[in-house]
């Protein structure tokens, strides 16, 4: 992969890192969480990881998104009550 590629994808997941740590929403923060495992995903691939790479696109990007989602459904709104 080409350099300039690589080091956008690493500034990406940077960016992407601390977007998550920063965000008030936590559904956006998920989003982000989610945006990072797929860029760190692709990484793997690029760099000949194929299996830890779509391992960490199905697991980290798809099931764990799935799963922070439905527990934010759950706890939403009981701080109210």
């Amino acid at each position: 992969m080409n350099l300039f590629i690589e080091t956008t994808m690493f500034l990406l997941l940077i960016a992407s890192a601390i977007a998550a740590i920063e965000l008030r929403d936590l559904l956006a923060a998920v989003v982000v969480t989610s945006v990072f495992s797929f860029v760190l995903a692709t990484l793997f691939v690029a760099f000949g990881a194929v299996d830890v790479g779509f391992t960490e696109a199905v697991v980290g990007a798809g099931v764990v998104g799935v799963y922070y989602i439905a527990m934010l459904l759950h706890t939403e709104g009981r701080a109210d009550d």
